[in-house]
């Protein structure tokens, strides 16, 4: 996994994405899961180009499913979008390419990437 990529927990969740001072994207995912696998490269990618200005991270549900559960997650991939501590938006299921998944960011968070 790039450096640029948060491996958020159920632990670290409120830490890394609620207490955030700039917008989070969390990647739920599962290893068995073909489309969370086709996805990451394009997770990867969005983590170093987007670095500093956007965190993008990734949580494995399997090892994790209590945020998953409290956010009423029933599909991988999701991607959940927060702004100040709240979901600004969600995208289910894969097959979006990076200039997509920002148009998607642009919208839910205001800004310009």
């Amino acid at each position: 996994m790039s450096a640029n990529v948060v491996h958020f927990t159920d632990a670290n969740f409120e830490q890394e994405v609620i207490n955030s001072d700039i917008p989070v994207v969390v990647d739920l995912w599962a290893d068995w899961c073909a489309p969370c696998r086709a996805l990451a490269p394009t997770i990867e990618a969005l983590g170093d180009e987007l670095a500093g200005t956007i965190k993008i991270g990734k949580m494995d549900i399997t090892a994790n499913p209590g945020t998953p559960s409290q956010y009423g997650v029933t599909a991988i991939p999701t991607i959940l979008l927060f702004q100040n501590g709240k979901e600004a938006g969600r995208l289910v299921g894969g097959g979006k390419t990076a200039e997509e998944f920002k148009q998607e960011f642009n919208k839910a968070f205001g800004v310009s990437v």
